[in-house]
């Protein structure tokens, strides 16, 4: 089924091979992540992850057969979404999250589909959502997460200026700021003072927002552990360039601190 743009949704074409089964979904942006995606997939189905949440692919657009509705249906996933429109992974989750809401769940996860991230986590995260809190960030850097490998340029340009900036901007701490494994109740994504569905959010800008405002609005807020590993050989799976991607992420930075994607 084709959903046509919209104001803050981009067109996007949405395969159902299940209907709705749980109260929360988890949102995956992919774009030829090859098998990456399904290694993270089959890790997720190995530690029963469907039992806990709807599975819900957001691909950008691949073109190496990731998405082959064979595998996915194997791999427990819910639904395909397909963006046809402009925009990165802001656009994506966008579309995720306007069909998500859609559809009723109580809240929406998202991780990363290059398979660095601890999937078998998300029922602590699910957890947090039923005790009331409406911001859950995933964290390595707390006591029972892992760093496995992190890049040190990575590991001190988190350390030592996005997880302080985000944090003054939040007034509240939090350890690992570019980390997309994280968790939000319906209740903050649908507040009028947040309005997540703005074509503002092209690239990497609405995890930003998104990172602080909830804080910001006196709405509880806290970090799990969780796991991300690196290869220990080979290209690190990213789709941030070292220069203009990262150049990039600090605009957004002090962008975001200033209120500049406030409503």
């Amino acid at each position: 089924m084709i959903h046509e743009k919209q104001s803050g949704v981009p067109k996007f074409e949405c395969t159902e091979y299940n209907s709705k089964t749980k109260d929360y979904a988890v949102l995956i942006p992919i774009i030829n992540e090859g098998d990456r995606i399904h290694k993270e997939l089959f890790r997720a189905k190995k530690h029963n992850i469907s039992d806990h949440v709807d599975i819900i692919i957001c691909d950008g657009g691949s073109t190496d057969g990731c998405t082959d509705e064979k595998k996915l249906r194997s791999l427990d996933v819910n639904t395909l979404l397909v963006k046809k429109d402009t925009g990165k992974q802001g656009a994506q989750l966008r579309m995720g999250i306007w069909w998500a809401l859609e559809r009723g769940y109580k809240g929406i996860l998202t991780i990363d589909g290059n398979n660095k991230d601890s999937i078998e986590d998300i029922p602590r995260f699910i957890d947090k959502l039923e005790k009331g809190y409406d911001f859950v960030q995933g964290s390595r850097f707390i006591k029972g997460g892992r760093a496995i490998n992190t890049p040190m340029v990575r590991n001190i340009a988190v350390r030592l200026i996005h997880a302080p900036v985000i944090s003054l901007t939040a007034h509240q701490r939090f350890t690992d700021t570019t980390n997309a494994y994280r968790a939000y109740s319906r209740r903050y994504l649908t507040d009028e003072r947040v309005q997540p569905l703005r074509d503002i959010f092209v690239t990497y800008e609405l995890l930003a927002y998104l990172s602080v405002r909830a804080t910001q609005l006196g709405m509880k807020a806290c970090e799990v552990p969780v796991t991300r590993a690196y290869p220990k050989k080979g290209k690190t799976p990213t789709k941030i360039s070292f220069f203009k991607g990262n150049s990039e992420l600090m605009k957004i930075l002090f962008r975001n601190a200033r209120g500049a994607y406030n409503p």
